[in-house]
């Protein structure tokens, strides 16, 4: 039996977690037809694994990447303009010990740089906790504790906000599919003619871009594409978190795990605690990520070391993947921007989307769309996604 043949589109995008949503609104806002293919459910894999976060990257100061701090500032704040319903500020303390690496001095030049890149506006400012304060933060101990610095990041449901994307994407007229197997594609004179699977039955479409952003299955899926570049080599970095009884109260908490000094989340999170994360190199099929024991137990560990008379049952655990360029070190001081792999430099239809944070899939997605603009039809835009509101979803 021959495939069912769909009405052409301009842009094709396989993967839906944030990023692949994040196009898919883009292509939509900008005036062009588009079909985005998940296999799962939106927002299956990373999106909803993710610390909930939505962030500047504090942390990304001491390994250089000013850029990327400056853009996820930036859209952290767009995204309080037009997500409030699903983006709010939180107030964030970072307890400086006698034995915690970075003194109080290097933290207060962290955070007034992270203030400068924040555009010094209001939500951006930081400040110390005075001593009298310290009792009220949430059972946090006082041994050897020297300093508490408080600032604001924003924080939201990771897979509620895909849904909210994926639904505003719908509304400017684009559409998506689930549970769609894509299985691959190959070179059409007017672009790619790709094969998916819904519901037992093989169907075609034509598309004049095609956009892969997979997450931890990109590569997979690059190489069903004839015609496409070799996917760049990466390394998949699982990132666990611990549900655990009890509400912290006061805000979440930024702290420096005694194992190894790594930066380890304290979240409120509906009622809960949620601690993250690690950084373990993963190896295997993607959709079988998991928190490991040992994985929890650190996490624990460093909960009680900061909070010894909180002793919460664990609720939950599960992980995430990270994609990030290979290379050597530990992940922490890999780059976190974007890497893009195309078909052509100059004119490209084909876009290969490695990795990305949360907070900057608006950005990323208006960057892929600027590259493959060349090479699709003239369109009216629709929207701008720097304004449009994202819709209310369940």
């Amino acid at each position: 039996m021959s495939a069912v043949r769909d009405e052409p589109v301009d842009v094709l995008v396989v993967g839906g977690g944030i990023q692949g949503a994040g196009v898919l609104q883009a292509a939509a806002a900008a005036g062009h037809s588009a079909l985005l293919l998940e296999e799962r459910a939106p927002a299956w894999g990373t999106s909803s694994r993710s610390s909930k976060l939505i962030h500047g990257g504090l942390r990304y100061l001491e390994s250089g990447q000013f850029q990327l701090v400056r853009e996820s500032l930036a859209e952290r704040a767009t995204l309080l303009e037009i997500a409030p319903h699903l983006v709010r500020l939180v107030e964030f303390f970072i307890p400086i010990y006698r034995g915690t690496t970075r003194r109080p001095w290097e933290l207060r030049a962290g955070l007034s740089l992270y203030a400068v890149l924040g555009g010094l506006v209001k939500n951006a400012r930081f400040n110390r906790v005075p001593h009298a304060q310290w009792e009220s933060l949430d059972g946090l101990t006082t041994d050897g504790l020297q300093a508490v610095f408080r600032y604001h990041d924003g924080q939201t449901d990771d897979a509620r906000l895909v849904r909210a994307v994926l639904a505003s994407a719908e509304d400017l007229g684009a559409r998506w599919s689930c549970p769609a197997a894509f299985l691959g594609a190959e070179r059409d004179v007017d672009g790619w003619l790709a094969r998916y699977r819904l519901a037992d039955l093989e169907r075609e479409v034509l598309c004049r871009a095609l956009v892969d952003a997979a997450g931890p299955w990109a590569r997979e899926v690059q190489g069903r594409v004839q015609g496409a570049p070799t996917p760049p080599g990466v390394d998949l970095v699982g990132g666990a978190h611990v549900e655990v009884e009890g509400r912290l109260e006061r805000g979440i908490y930024y702290v420096e795990a005694p194992r190894d000094r790594r930066a380890v989340f304290a979240i409120p999170w509906h009622g809960h605690t949620l601690i993250g994360t690690t950084e373990t190199p993963f190896r295997g099929d993607p959709a079988e990520v998991e928190a490991l024991p040992v994985e929890v137990d650190y996490l624990l560990e460093t909960f009680q070391h900061y909070f010894p008379t909180r002793q919460g049952a664990v609720l939950d655990s599960w992980a995430g993947l990270r994609v990030l360029p290979k290379g050597p070190g530990k992940a922490f001081s890999r780059p976190r921007e974007v890497v893009l792999s195309f078909d052509d430099k100059i004119l490209p239809t084909f876009v290969g989307l490695y990795g990305g944070k949360l907070t900057g899939y608006r950005a990323t997605a208006e960057k892929v769309l600027s590259h493959l603009e060349p090479a699709l039809p003239k369109a009216e835009r629709r929207a701008d996604t720097a304004t449009l509101r994202l819709p209310d979803v369940d």
